[in-house]
């Protein structure tokens, strides 16, 4: 494992760690993990021992991630990694994201940019789980990928401080970010599972997706409907007006739920999915379901 310096940790007490990449702010003992359970703490210091460790590595249509309006008709070739800092009860990869036992590949950023070029990939994904707490590696191979004239793509719930999106989305051509729902109650006691962050979870992703979109990133935004969370034309709403109140170009992905991990609630309806969607195209230019028969 090549031995990276790990970033956005800050020494407490000589025993404890903070890290500083989310706001979660998780306070990390020796010989321990934050909540995303990939960046720790060894002997006060702080710990990434996951880089490169690759959970996923697929060649896919751009369209999947879903990006519909970013280098359309084109292949992506798409990388995944373990953890994550929220925990959806309804999370659609928890096998890679949640799952204790993930069966990795070591890889080192010139291996990601060599398949790359053997694919004739013109895009790298950073997807599938959550990206984003592997900073280290990530902004190692998407300055790599820059120098090969790659372009870089996020798949990401956004769920970083100001210091480290700054550095991210500065490496960054075009990105997916989840907008999960508009209620800072949701966020901190169902999506973080009770973990604490409160309000300051939502306000940063709203930040990052603003962030974003003044760096000239090309962002594009999914919400999953579920059941019983956000399905509400008043929540969905919400989350249309903040889009518009950023730039009403921005294409917004409503994606039906099905029954995964630990969320019982039956499927999205399909009918409900259309309609909210013709509600929301009289806001905004481009709104898109996804996981349904009919598009």
């Amino acid at each position: 494992m090549m031995m990276r310096p790990a970033l956005f940790f800050e020494e407490i007490d000589g025993e404890i760690v903070r890290c500083s990449l989310c706001p979660r702010f998780c306070n990390i003992p020796n010989g321990r993990f934050g909540a995303c359970k990939a960046r720790g703490n060894k002997n006060g210091k702080g710990l990434i021992p996951f880089y490169g460790h690759i959970t996923a590595l697929a060649l896919d249509p751009i369209e999947k991630k879903p990006l519909y309006h970013f280098k359309p008709g084109s292949g992506i070739l798409s990388a995944g990694f373990y953890g994550c800092n929220l925990k959806c009860p309804f999370c659609q990869n928890w096998r890679i994201a949640h799952s204790e036992d993930v069966p990795a590949k070591i890889m080192y950023p010139e291996d990601i940019i060599n398949k790359a070029l053997q694919e004739n990939s013109p895009s790298i994904a950073y997807t599938y789980s959550e990206p984003l707490i592997h900073i280290e590696f990530l902004l190692d191979c998407m300055a790599l990928a820059r120098k090969h004239g790659i372009a870089n793509v996020l798949v990401t719930n956004g769920c970083i401080n100001t210091p480290a999106a700054d550095q991210i989305l500065s490496l960054t051509d075009a990105a997916n970010i989840d907008l999960k729902c508009f209620s800072p109650d949701t966020y901190s006691k169902t999506l973080c599972a009770g973990g604490g962050a409160g309000e300051s979870v939502l306000e940063t992703i709203l930040g990052f997706i603003r962030i974003a979109k003044s760096k000239g990133v090309h962002v594009e935004i999914t919400t999953l409907v579920v059941p019983g969370l956000n399905d509400t034309e008043t929540e969905l709403d919400n989350c249309a007006d903040f889009i518009v109140s950023v730039d009403k170009e921005i294409p917004w992905h409503l994606s039906a739920y099905r029954q995964e991990y630990r969320w019982n609630a039956p499927p999205t309806d399909p009918e409900f999915l259309l309609r909210y969607r013709d509600r929301a195209a009289k806001k905004l230019r481009y709104v898109h379901t996804g996981n349904i028969a009919c598009l």
